[in-house]
């Protein structure tokens, strides 16, 4: 009973899909159980959390067939950690769409797909199997890509052949990959791949595989120089959806390029090279493309390539350092990114425009609004003792220690650069004086709102929000966890021992 505590919330959130589809002509039905099964989705993944933290790592084998040969779901701290992050973006994301997304987008599925999205999500970081991690992308890609299109606007749809093209392209890429592994390897099943890839006589192929991997999954990250489908793509559709976007699906591809670099490409100081090198380009690239760009959602998207990086780096120095300070950094990104997007829907219905040459004079009129965006902002660029400041430490640190100088000095230029672009945007979006806009459709009506409807972008913001100045403020605890993560990684012995021998 208590391994298949790992299916419930892919249970869950299949259930909340499928319930929607019955409700599919009823708005307030669709997002009062959105928000609803999103609670439940919080506890229950706070219940997962919690006794894997006690317990430690646990399987379950599909049908009962013992490893390697099954269909394997793996709960660690890692998985478990990025459930739970999943769940609670989810839920501010849930509620923000009750107020942000337009009945006629809700009308056609918004919601059942939006959960189908977040089971993909969760499928991916609890399967065990790597050929079902693919399969699990594959949901995910279907699910965001119908997402990106509601609506059927032409940036929308612009944006989304750019999305599904590249994307589809990093799905061949890693399925090219798989058929490799396993034609080497003769096993698809993650724990098993550790032991049976290092038995592998012929070393180039066994790097030309990594290198594949690293293509396909660094596409779906948005690393160097494989990112140029995210800032022409996730500026486009509703703000909800780019909240999900900016803040989970390009860390689901950081989220495998970890699991694999970290249990079955070990040791392999070429592929680490080269990890280093698209991590120092990532950062570089990312904070460049942001400093030239005017609107918000482009910025934020430019931003989301830079701070990739750093996520990247941790991985390239493969220490426990730093993979602890990647870890942070992934989880503190999470919470923040996906709050940006909302941020920026906030200001587009304060003022009908993203655009930050137009904007201005927010802070005079919602003086309490604005401190309140405050918080995301500046926690991104990781003014102490906000979020975003102490993974920095762990990874300056782990650079210092392995001669990696190059690496400090790209960390600190886009912690610098991330700086220089968030205080222009807070002066020119909330300090300035603002022009008097035309109103466009029913955007730009914010003081005009209902409390109650006001509340549903509010709430979520600042529910995020809290959760930042935890991360910050509590950062001993999320050291204590991410230190913990780095540990099972770089020792990977306990969940290669958690799969193969367990019993059912």
């Amino acid at each position: 009973m208590n391994e298949q505590l790992i299916l419930y919330p892919l249970f869950l959130q299949m259930a909340i899909s499928i319930i929607l589809m019955f409700g599919w002509a009823r708005i307030r039905f669709q997002k009062v159980f959105s928000v609803f099964g999103s609670i439940l989705s919080v506890g229950l993944a706070i219940w997962l959390f919690t006794y894997i933290w006690n317990n430690g790592t646990q399987t379950i084998q599909a049908g009962n067939w013992e490893a390697p040969f099954g269909i394997t779901f793996v709960a660690d701290m890692l998985s478990t950690t990025l459930v739970l992050l999943t769940a609670i973006s989810g839920l501010a994301v849930s509620i923000f769409s009750a107020g942000s997304v337009l009945k006629d987008r809700l009308r056609f599925g918004y919601f059942p797909i939006f959960h189908f999205l977040l089971l993909g999500l969760n499928g991916a970081f609890l399967t065990g199997d790597i050929f079902n991690l693919y399969v699990w992308f594959e949901i995910v890609i279907i699910s965001s890509f119908v997402l990106i299109t509601i609506g059927g606007e032409k940036a929308q749809l612009e944006g989304a052949v750019k999305y599904f093209t590249l994307n589809i392209l990093a799905s061949m890429i890693f399925l090219t990959a798989i058929a490799v592994l396993y034609g080497i390897t003769g096993s698809l099943n993650m724990a098993d791949l550790a032991g049976q890839i290092a038995q592998v006589e012929n070393r180039g192929l066994v790097q030309i595989t990594g290198l594949l991997f690293l293509i396909g999954f660094g596409i779906k990250a948005g690393v160097f120089p494989l990112y140029f489908w995210l800032p022409a793509s996730y500026h486009t559709p509703p703000f909800a959806v780019s909240a999900i976007f900016g803040g989970l699906l390009t860390k689901v591809g950081v989220y495998a390029l970890i699991r694999v670099f970290t249990l079955i490409f070990v040791d392999d100081p070429f592929l680490h090279d080269i990890i280093m090198i698209i991590a120092i380009l990532t950062l570089i690239s990312g904070g460049v493309g942001a400093l030239v760009q005017n609107n918000m959602r482009k910025v934020f998207s430019y931003l989301i390539i830079c701070h990739i990086g750093y996520m990247i780096a941790g991985i390239g120095m493969f220490t426990e350092v730093a993979i602890a300070g990647a870890i942070f950094y992934l989880i503190h990104d999470i919470i923040v990114k996906t709050n940006l997007f909302m941020l920026s829907g906030v200001v587009y219905r304060i003022k009908g425009t993203n655009s930050m040459r137009d904007l201005g004079g927010i802070y005079a009129k919602w003086p309490k609004i604005s401190l309140l965006l405050f918080i995301p902002l500046f926690s991104l660029v990781g003014i102490p003792p906000l979020s975003g400041f102490w993974p920095k430490i762990n990874l300056i640190k782990a650079g210092f220690a392995g001669g990696s100088y190059i690496t400090v000095g790209a960390i600190i230029f886009a912690s610098f650069i991330t700086l220089v672009i968030i205080a222009k945007l807070w002066a020119e979006v909330f300090w300035k004086d603002g022009k008097k806009l035309p109103l466009r459709s029913n955007f730009g009506y914010f003081s005009k709102m209902t409390t109650a409807k006001r509340l549903q972008f509010i709430v979520p913001v600042a529910m995020l929000s809290i959760v930042s100045l935890y991360i910050g403020f509590g950062a001993e605890h999320i050291q204590l966890l991410s230190a913990r993560i780095a540990d099972e990684l770089v020792n990977n012995e306990g969940y290669i021992d958690a799969v193969l021998n367990s019993k059912n």
